[in-house]
């Protein structure tokens, strides 16, 4: 999830845990020790886009890393606030509920993580809530600010740290329901069309769990959609992407090339912009697709040009956005 939602929600796991022995403390142990797998940011500095690509969400994300480094960091902790009576055994499962909640909340989201790393590369995905959902995020961030505002002893606290995770946990479940939904409707969609297929899946489409994005796999092609919870038209309409491998398999960099196509985890297409091949990968939806069917996919690698691939996540999610792309998406999000 983004920042934000991991700095609230670790907020409220400190509170929860430790709040009682170590006031305002444990909100701020808490919020570092739930954030604390996304330090592989750092990898950035040394690795080369692709591979860095590959390492976020991947060891500091998996069940060795939880294993391993949240213990020690206990002790740590443990020494430092020796005063306190809190006692090792509950430093330990308060860091190790802090990490593993940011391991399980990101295993939503449609970039996966490495939990087997460094063992496997397979990466784990429900692909059921966007990375920033405001819907997900409120609950625990208004209980963020009321914990930092109410006294230590305050007997409120205790309720608005269980609102803040509880809102979350229902809007999971929330988010589920939809998914199971959607995946209703594709597989009815895709029999009474008479579609073969090899795969497919579902991701929501940005900051809401209304609207979904579906890819479904073919031999050589890939057909991409859109499903709102809220559509009454049993069939949806489908737009058809070649794969492209021969594109893609006669370019001169094939080490960038694999990498990409690992971190796809199968779900990609080779495209020509111009004067540059771009791999594209379908896991992380497509420009404004409710409103224009033929927009690029968000995720598309510069293949030619690496070093014009900075923020190659986030650059597709957040363009072309506009006053008239927005009243297209709440309409897209009500079924019409």
């Amino acid at each position: 999830m983004d920042t934000l939602t991991h700095i609230a929600v670790g907020a409220c796991i400190g509170e929860a845990m430790a709040g009682k022995v170590l006031g305002r403390k444990a909100m701020l142990w808490g919020i570092l020790l739930h954030s604390l797998p996304d330090i592989d940011f750092m990898a950035g500095l040394w690795l080369t886009e692709t591979e860095n690509l590959l390492a976020h969400r991947g060891i500091t994300h998996s069940i060795l890393f939880l294993v391993v480094v949240t213990p020690l960091i206990a002790v740590f902790a443990s020494w430092l606030h020796a005063a306190h009576a809190l006692g090792l055994k509950r430093w330990m499962a308060f860091f190790y509920v802090a990490v593993a909640a940011h391991i399980f909340i990101d295993t939503f989201n449609n970039y996966g993580v490495g939990l087997l790393e460094p063992f496997s590369n397979l990466r784990f995905s429900f692909n059921t809530i966007y990375v920033a959902d405001p819907f997900f995020t409120i609950g625990p961030l208004a209980a963020m600010i009321a914990l930092l505002l109410l006294k230590k002893r305050n007997p409120s606290r205790r309720k608005w740290w269980a609102w803040g995770i509880g809102l979350a946990m229902v809007y999971t479940i929330y988010a589920v329901a939809h998914k199971l939904q959607i995946n209703r409707d594709v597989k009815k969609s895709l029999a009474s069309q008479q579609i073969p297929y090899k795969d497919y899946f579902s991701t929501p489409a940005p900051f809401q769990t209304w609207l979904w994005f579906v890819v479904v796999k073919q031999d050589t092609t890939f057909k991409i959609s859109y499903r709102s919870v809220f559509d009454k038209k049993p069939e949806l309409s489908w737009r058809t992407i070649e794969r492209n491998d021969s594109l893609l398999d006669s370019f001169p960099d094939q080490k960038s090339v694999q990498q990409l196509k690992s971190f796809s985890q199968g779900y990609y297409s080779g495209e020509r912009y111009g004067d540059t091949v771009v791999l594209n990968d379908f896991r992380f939806g497509q420009e404004v697709g409710w409103y224009d069917s033929l927009g690029k996919i968000a995720f598309h690698y510069y293949l030619n040009f690496p070093n014009q691939n900075t923020l190659v996540v986030q650059r597709g999610r957040f363009a072309r956005w506009n006053a008239e792309v927005f009243k297209h998406y709440l309409r897209r999000i009500a079924g019409k």
